[in-house]
Protein backbone atom coordinates (compact mmCIF):
# COMPACT_ATOMS: atom_id res chain seq x y z
CA UNK A 1 0.00 0.00 0.00
CA UNK A 2 1.16 3.50 -0.78
CA UNK A 3 1.78 6.01 1.99
CA UNK A 4 0.55 9.58 1.78
CA UNK A 5 2.73 12.51 2.99
CA UNK A 6 0.68 12.62 6.18
CA UNK A 7 1.57 9.03 6.97
CA UNK A 8 -1.86 7.55 6.20
CA UNK A 9 -1.86 4.37 4.18
CA UNK A 10 -3.84 4.39 0.94
CA UNK A 11 -4.62 1.56 -1.46
CA UNK A 12 -4.66 1.84 -5.24
CA UNK A 13 -6.07 -0.89 -7.45
CA UNK A 14 -6.00 -0.92 -11.24
CA UNK A 15 -8.85 -2.68 -13.03
CA UNK A 16 -8.93 -4.03 -16.59
CA UNK A 17 -11.42 -6.00 -18.65
CA UNK A 18 -11.65 -7.30 -22.20
CA UNK A 19 -7.90 -7.67 -22.64
CA UNK A 20 -8.37 -9.63 -25.88
CA UNK A 21 -4.74 -10.41 -26.53
CA UNK A 22 -3.17 -7.08 -25.47
CA UNK A 23 -0.26 -8.59 -23.53
CA UNK A 24 2.04 -5.61 -24.17
CA UNK A 25 -0.11 -3.13 -22.25
CA UNK A 26 -1.17 -5.75 -19.71
CA UNK A 27 2.46 -6.06 -18.59
CA UNK A 28 2.33 -2.38 -17.54
CA UNK A 29 -1.24 -2.30 -16.24
CA UNK A 30 -0.24 -2.75 -12.61
CA UNK A 31 2.41 -0.01 -12.57
CA UNK A 32 1.86 2.26 -9.57
CA UNK A 33 -0.88 0.08 -8.08
CA UNK A 34 -1.00 -2.23 -5.08
CA UNK A 35 -2.93 -4.84 -7.06
CA UNK A 36 -4.39 -5.52 -10.49
CA UNK A 37 -7.96 -6.74 -10.97
CA UNK A 38 -8.83 -8.40 -14.29
CA UNK A 39 -12.46 -8.98 -15.26
CA UNK A 40 -11.81 -11.44 -18.05
CA UNK A 41 -11.96 -11.94 -21.79
CA UNK A 42 -8.24 -12.54 -22.21
CA UNK A 43 -8.68 -14.44 -25.46
CA UNK A 44 -8.89 -12.71 -28.83
CA UNK A 45 -11.01 -14.69 -31.29
CA UNK A 46 -11.79 -11.77 -33.56
CA UNK A 47 -11.11 -8.05 -33.25
CA UNK A 48 -14.18 -6.15 -34.47
CA UNK A 49 -12.07 -3.01 -34.93
CA UNK A 50 -9.22 -4.76 -36.79
CA UNK A 51 -10.42 -7.88 -38.57
CA UNK A 52 -6.86 -9.05 -39.20
CA UNK A 53 -6.30 -9.83 -35.50
CA UNK A 54 -7.34 -12.95 -33.62
CA UNK A 55 -7.74 -16.70 -33.91
CA UNK A 56 -10.47 -16.48 -36.58
CA UNK A 57 -8.53 -14.46 -39.20
CA UNK A 58 -5.37 -16.45 -38.44
CA UNK A 59 -7.25 -19.58 -39.49
CA UNK A 60 -9.58 -18.29 -42.21
CA UNK A 61 -8.21 -14.98 -43.49
CA UNK A 62 -9.31 -11.36 -43.25
CA UNK A 63 -11.93 -11.54 -46.02
CA UNK A 64 -13.85 -14.23 -44.15
CA UNK A 65 -13.46 -12.28 -40.92
CA UNK A 66 -14.97 -9.24 -42.65
CA UNK A 67 -17.93 -11.36 -43.73
CA UNK A 68 -18.70 -12.85 -40.34
CA UNK A 69 -18.44 -9.47 -38.61
CA UNK A 70 -20.89 -8.01 -41.13
CA UNK A 71 -23.36 -10.82 -40.49
CA UNK A 72 -23.11 -10.59 -36.72
CA UNK A 73 -23.38 -6.80 -36.71
CA UNK A 74 -26.55 -7.13 -38.79
CA UNK A 75 -27.81 -9.62 -36.16
CA UNK A 76 -28.01 -12.32 -38.83
CA UNK A 77 -26.78 -14.87 -36.33
CA UNK A 78 -28.09 -17.99 -38.08
CA UNK A 79 -26.36 -16.98 -41.33
CA UNK A 80 -23.18 -16.20 -39.40
CA UNK A 81 -23.33 -19.60 -37.71
CA UNK A 82 -23.87 -21.41 -41.01
CA UNK A 83 -21.04 -19.46 -42.65
CA UNK A 84 -18.73 -20.25 -39.75
CA UNK A 85 -19.72 -23.92 -39.84
CA UNK A 86 -18.72 -24.15 -43.50
CA UNK A 87 -15.33 -22.65 -42.72
CA UNK A 88 -14.76 -24.93 -39.75
CA UNK A 89 -15.74 -27.96 -41.82
CA UNK A 90 -12.54 -27.37 -43.76
CA UNK A 91 -10.54 -27.82 -40.55
CA UNK A 92 -11.89 -31.34 -40.14
CA UNK A 93 -12.48 -33.19 -36.89
CA UNK A 94 -9.67 -31.40 -35.06
CA UNK A 95 -11.59 -28.14 -34.51
CA UNK A 96 -11.42 -28.30 -30.70
CA UNK A 97 -7.73 -29.14 -30.75
CA UNK A 98 -6.98 -26.27 -33.15
CA UNK A 99 -8.88 -23.77 -30.99
CA UNK A 100 -7.30 -25.02 -27.77
CA UNK A 101 -3.81 -24.79 -29.23
CA UNK A 102 -4.42 -21.17 -30.29
CA UNK A 103 -5.89 -20.26 -26.90
CA UNK A 104 -3.02 -21.89 -25.04
CA UNK A 105 -0.57 -19.79 -27.03
CA UNK A 106 -2.43 -16.61 -26.02
CA UNK A 107 -2.82 -17.66 -22.38
CA UNK A 108 0.90 -18.42 -22.02
CA UNK A 109 1.73 -14.87 -23.07
CA UNK A 110 -1.09 -13.13 -21.19
CA UNK A 111 -0.74 -14.87 -17.82
CA UNK A 112 3.02 -14.25 -17.94
CA UNK A 113 2.23 -10.53 -18.26
CA UNK A 114 0.12 -10.38 -15.08
CA UNK A 115 1.85 -8.49 -12.24
CA UNK A 116 1.72 -9.78 -8.68
CA UNK A 117 -0.73 -9.62 -7.08
CA UNK A 118 -3.46 -10.03 -9.68
CA UNK A 119 -7.05 -11.00 -8.88
CA UNK A 120 -8.86 -12.30 -11.95
CA UNK A 121 -12.16 -13.77 -13.08
CA UNK A 122 -13.33 -15.24 -16.37
CA UNK A 123 -14.98 -13.51 -19.30
CA UNK A 124 -17.48 -15.14 -21.64
CA UNK A 125 -14.83 -15.93 -24.28
CA UNK A 126 -12.41 -17.52 -21.80
CA UNK A 127 -11.86 -21.22 -21.11
CA UNK A 128 -11.83 -21.65 -17.31
CA UNK A 129 -10.55 -25.24 -17.50
CA UNK A 130 -7.20 -23.99 -18.83
CA UNK A 131 -6.62 -21.22 -16.29
CA UNK A 132 -5.10 -23.39 -13.51
CA UNK A 133 -2.29 -24.36 -15.88
CA UNK A 134 -1.27 -20.76 -16.53
CA UNK A 135 -2.11 -18.80 -13.36
CA UNK A 136 1.14 -18.35 -11.43
CA UNK A 137 1.57 -17.91 -7.65
CA UNK A 138 0.86 -14.17 -7.89
CA UNK A 139 -2.48 -14.61 -9.67
CA UNK A 140 -5.62 -15.46 -7.69
CA UNK A 141 -8.59 -16.68 -9.76
CA UNK A 142 -12.02 -16.07 -8.22
CA UNK A 143 -15.55 -16.89 -9.40
CA UNK A 144 -18.44 -16.61 -6.98
CA UNK A 145 -15.85 -15.78 -4.30
CA UNK A 146 -14.55 -12.89 -2.19
CA UNK A 147 -11.17 -11.49 -1.24
CA UNK A 148 -9.96 -8.60 0.94
CA UNK A 149 -7.77 -5.93 -0.63
CA UNK A 150 -6.62 -2.99 1.47
CA UNK A 151 -9.40 -3.48 4.03
CA UNK A 152 -12.20 -3.60 1.42
CA UNK A 153 -14.02 -6.77 0.40
CA UNK A 154 -14.07 -7.53 -3.34
CA UNK A 155 -16.51 -10.07 -4.78
CA UNK A 156 -15.96 -11.72 -8.17
CA UNK A 157 -18.41 -13.34 -10.58
CA UNK A 158 -17.11 -14.46 -13.98
CA UNK A 159 -18.59 -15.54 -17.28
CA UNK A 160 -21.55 -14.40 -19.31
CA UNK A 161 -25.16 -15.42 -19.86
CA UNK A 162 -26.34 -17.53 -22.78
CA UNK A 163 -26.67 -15.75 -26.12
CA UNK A 164 -27.01 -16.59 -29.84
CA UNK A 165 -23.24 -16.01 -30.09
CA UNK A 166 -22.56 -19.19 -28.05
CA UNK A 167 -19.21 -18.06 -26.70
CA UNK A 168 -17.21 -20.57 -24.61
CA UNK A 169 -18.16 -19.55 -21.06
CA UNK A 170 -21.87 -18.76 -21.10
CA UNK A 171 -23.98 -20.14 -18.25
CA UNK A 172 -27.65 -20.20 -17.28
CA UNK A 173 -29.33 -17.30 -15.50
CA UNK A 174 -29.87 -19.58 -12.51
CA UNK A 175 -26.21 -20.57 -12.21
CA UNK A 176 -25.14 -16.94 -12.56
CA UNK A 177 -27.63 -15.81 -9.90
CA UNK A 178 -26.30 -18.48 -7.52
CA UNK A 179 -22.76 -17.10 -7.87
CA UNK A 180 -24.02 -13.57 -7.20
CA UNK A 181 -25.79 -14.89 -4.10
CA UNK A 182 -22.64 -16.69 -2.93
CA UNK A 183 -20.64 -13.45 -3.05
CA UNK A 184 -23.09 -11.62 -0.77
CA UNK A 185 -22.40 -8.14 0.59
CA UNK A 186 -19.11 -6.60 -0.54
CA UNK A 187 -17.52 -3.19 -0.94
CA UNK A 188 -16.69 -3.76 -4.61
CA UNK A 189 -18.64 -6.16 -6.82
CA UNK A 190 -16.52 -7.26 -9.81
CA UNK A 191 -18.18 -9.00 -12.75
CA UNK A 192 -17.46 -9.47 -16.43
CA UNK A 193 -20.94 -8.51 -17.63
CA UNK A 194 -22.89 -5.41 -16.57
CA UNK A 195 -26.18 -5.23 -14.69
CA UNK A 196 -29.25 -5.33 -16.92
CA UNK A 197 -29.64 -1.60 -17.56
CA UNK A 198 -30.26 -0.49 -21.18
CA UNK A 199 -27.70 2.32 -21.12
CA UNK A 200 -25.00 -0.01 -19.75
CA UNK A 201 -25.59 -2.98 -22.07
CA UNK A 202 -25.99 -1.22 -25.44
CA UNK A 203 -22.90 -1.26 -27.68
CA UNK A 204 -22.92 1.79 -29.92
CA UNK A 205 -20.52 0.32 -32.51
CA UNK A 206 -21.90 -3.24 -32.69
CA UNK A 207 -25.36 -1.63 -32.62
CA UNK A 208 -26.88 -4.20 -30.31
CA UNK A 209 -27.85 -4.82 -26.71
CA UNK A 210 -25.46 -7.25 -25.04
CA UNK A 211 -26.76 -9.47 -22.26
CA UNK A 212 -26.58 -8.01 -18.78
CA UNK A 213 -27.69 -9.67 -15.58
CA UNK A 214 -30.98 -8.96 -13.81
CA UNK A 215 -29.70 -10.88 -10.77
CA UNK A 216 -26.68 -8.58 -10.66
CA UNK A 217 -28.91 -5.49 -10.85
CA UNK A 218 -31.09 -6.83 -8.04
CA UNK A 219 -28.02 -7.58 -5.90
CA UNK A 220 -26.67 -4.06 -6.43
CA UNK A 221 -29.96 -2.57 -5.28
CA UNK A 222 -30.22 -4.96 -2.34
CA UNK A 223 -26.63 -5.06 -1.00
CA UNK A 224 -25.53 -1.54 -2.00
CA UNK A 225 -21.78 -2.06 -2.68
CA UNK A 226 -19.64 1.05 -3.00
CA UNK A 227 -18.76 0.10 -6.58
CA UNK A 228 -19.93 -2.35 -9.23
CA UNK A 229 -17.18 -2.82 -11.82
CA UNK A 230 -17.58 -4.68 -15.13
CA UNK A 231 -16.62 -4.72 -18.81
CA UNK A 232 -17.97 -6.86 -21.69
CA UNK A 233 -19.62 -3.99 -23.60
CA UNK A 234 -16.75 -2.44 -25.54
CA UNK A 235 -18.38 0.85 -26.61
CA UNK A 236 -21.26 1.38 -24.15
CA UNK A 237 -23.83 4.12 -24.46
CA UNK A 238 -23.00 5.06 -20.86
CA UNK A 239 -19.74 4.11 -19.13
CA UNK A 240 -20.70 5.17 -15.63
CA UNK A 241 -23.92 5.63 -13.70
CA UNK A 242 -25.23 5.48 -10.17
CA UNK A 243 -27.71 2.87 -9.03
CA UNK A 244 -28.83 3.87 -5.57
CA UNK A 245 -25.71 4.09 -3.39
CA UNK A 246 -23.54 2.21 -5.91
CA UNK A 247 -21.23 3.70 -8.52
CA UNK A 248 -21.45 1.40 -11.56
CA UNK A 249 -18.43 1.62 -13.86
CA UNK A 250 -17.59 -0.01 -17.17
CA UNK A 251 -13.81 -0.13 -16.69
CA UNK A 252 -13.22 -0.04 -20.43
CA UNK A 253 -12.15 -2.06 -23.44
CA UNK A 254 -8.53 -2.64 -22.42
CA UNK A 255 -7.58 -4.21 -25.76
CA UNK A 256 -8.29 -0.87 -27.44
CA UNK A 257 -7.27 1.64 -24.77
CA UNK A 258 -4.34 -0.12 -23.10
CA UNK A 259 -5.16 1.88 -19.95
CA UNK A 260 -6.46 0.46 -16.67
CA UNK A 261 -9.18 2.10 -14.61
CA UNK A 262 -7.91 3.21 -11.19
CA UNK A 263 -9.66 2.90 -7.82
CA UNK A 264 -8.05 4.49 -4.77
CA UNK A 265 -9.15 4.73 -1.15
Amino acid sequence: MASTPGGNSRTRVHVVSDVHGNARDLARAGDGADALVCLGDLVLFLDYADHSRGIFPDLFGVENADRIVDLRTARRFEEARAFGARLWAGIGSDRSAVIEKAIRKQYAELFAAFPAPTYATYGNVDMPTLWPEYAGPGTTVLDGERVEIGGWTFGFVGGGLRTPMRTPYEISDEEYAAKIEAVGEVDVLCTHIPPEVPELVYDTVARRFERGSRALLDAIRRTRPRYALFGHVHQPLVRRMRIGATECVNVGHFAGSGKPWALEW
